[in-house]
């Protein structure tokens, strides 16, 4: 494995990494991460074989690590939902609505949902490819990917504010 070689490959990690977590810093620490993790530890990964895969792998393998670490953390903390200080913020332009609301949705999503597409839509990557990085059987990778893009439509489709709110209860009149 050569510096180039791991080089020509920052550029995908940290599209991924950015999807996957939704903040910049976060993506960066964790491309960081998986490059030192993947420097560190060169000699598991096999000559011959996708070092493409072998890295969204490890990049994969520790993602999952912090996101146990953060709901550890969480049983403390009480996180708040986006969603109910909505009001809160201040609107962006209109251009940039639909990325929001992208990337909202993309959030909303369970974590091997969201992995899964990510890998798929964003990456290019095969579910052969898929099922290697993230160690499912690929029937679960075409599972994941199916329920993660109906998810996607019913969230896109919502309407803005109506996220986590139940239809209003109607009473009869008599």
């Amino acid at each position: 494995m050569s510096q180039a070689s791991i080089v020509a490959h920052i550029p995908a990690l940290r599209r991924y990494a950015r999807a996957l977590t939704g903040d910049v810093w976060a993506a960066d620490d964790l491309v960081q991460d998986t490059l030192e993790r993947a420097c560190s530890r060169w000699r598991l990964w096999l000559a011959g074989t996708d070092l493409r895969a072998w890295l969204f792998t490890v990049m994969h393998n520790l993602f999952i690590s912090q996101v146990r670490q953060d709901q550890r953390r969480a049983e403390i903390m009480q996180p708040v939902d986006i969603d109910d200080v909505a009001h809160e913020l201040q609107a962006p332009g209109a251009a940039l609505g639909i990325t929001i609301d992208l990337q909202r949705c993309l959030l909303r999503l369970p974590m091997d949902q969201r992995a899964v597409l990510l890998l798929v839509t964003l990456e290019d990557m095969s579910y052969a490819e898929v099922a290697k990085v993230v160690g499912v059987p690929i029937g679960t990778v075409m599972s994941r990917l199916a329920r993660a893009r109906d998810r996607m439509r019913e969230l896109m489709q919502e309407p803005k504010g109506a996220a986590g709110r139940t239809a209003p209860v109607l009473r009869r009149l008599k």
